[in-house]
């Protein structure tokens, strides 16, 4: 994907998925990324309260960046392939992001104990 005139993937679309566990983040962003003209942004982990309970005790999002159509397509692959693995726990694509959610985008705890 083309980055934008600044250099960055601002003012671009980002579809936001949301799986259980590592790898499955990986195998989806994988067939994301090959099927629609998109760039990721960091991904993000969380460790919810009730991890024990889940099939995987880690949720990981994966961001994709570009246009809403590339977008749509990268969301569908990735989608196909996180349910086939361990599920998706939500997915959202946000058209047009705001300020505010651009830099939320950049914020990952996966550096992080």
């Amino acid at each position: 994907m083309a980055l934008n005139e600044t250099g960055n993937n601002v003012g671009y679309a980002v579809g936001l998925l949301e799986v259980y566990g590592l790898v499955c983040a990986f195998l989806a962003a994988d067939a994301g990324c090959k099927a629609g003209d998109v760039a990721l942004e960091v991904f993000d982990k969380n460790k919810p309260a009730n991890a024990d309970e889940l099939p995987v005790p880690l949720l990981v999002t994966v961001k994709f960046r570009g246009r809403v159509s590339d977008v749509e397509e990268a969301m569908k692959a990735a989608e196909e392939v996180a349910r086939a693995q361990t599920g998706i726990v939500c997915s959202h694509i946000i058209p047009n992001p705001t300020e505010d959610t651009e830099k939320m985008l950049t914020i990952s705890a996966l550096d992080k104990d």
